[in-house]
């Protein structure tokens, strides 16, 4: 079997990568993914070229660590052009800041409720603030939105 191995490296790191990939595909975390694709890749190197087995193992390694690395860099780049809904997911309040509604009731002391949807939620003005009125949510403190008077246009 070495011998075999020997005269034909490059059946063994398709073999592996292979195995890796199909280890991964019943897995599904993602640590053998890259492991077997840069063990594909230096299967494929090691078929064009003659390489020794201290480089094809240097190689491997390499190839593992760049692959995951890149991989790594590509979801932070991904994560960091999300829209600001979509990192903020379960958190309604967040969601609702900037957005202008209609006040169904009037403020009283500055308190009040306003419709959202299908459902209520408390509201805090500097102001009394009569129903109709044109509000923005400007901040959410707990579960309390801070809204203001939207200038008219």
């Amino acid at each position: 079997m070495i011998a075999l191995i020997m005269a034909h490296p490059h059946l063994f790191w398709l073999s592996l990568g292979g195995l890796l990939l199909a280890a991964e595909m019943l897995g599904g975390s993602g640590y053998l993914l890259w492991s077997g694709v840069a063990a594909a890749v230096t299967g494929l190197l090691t078929w064009v070229l003659p390489i020794g087995w201290e480089w094809q193992g240097t190689l491997f390694a390499v190839l593992t660590l760049l692959a995951a690395w890149l991989w790594w860099k590509w979801l932070s780049l991904r994560s960091g052009r999300q829209r600001p809904a979509e990192n903020q997911l379960n958190q309604r309040g967040q969601q609702l800041l900037g957005q202008r509604f209609t006040l169904d009731n009037t403020l009283v002391n500055g308190r009040g409720h306003m419709r959202v949807g299908d459902s209520s939620w408390p509201v805090v003005a500097e102001d009394d603030l009569p129903s109709g009125s044109k509000v923005e949510v400007i901040a959410v403190e707990g579960i309390v939105l801070r809204i203001r008077l939207t200038p008219s246009r």
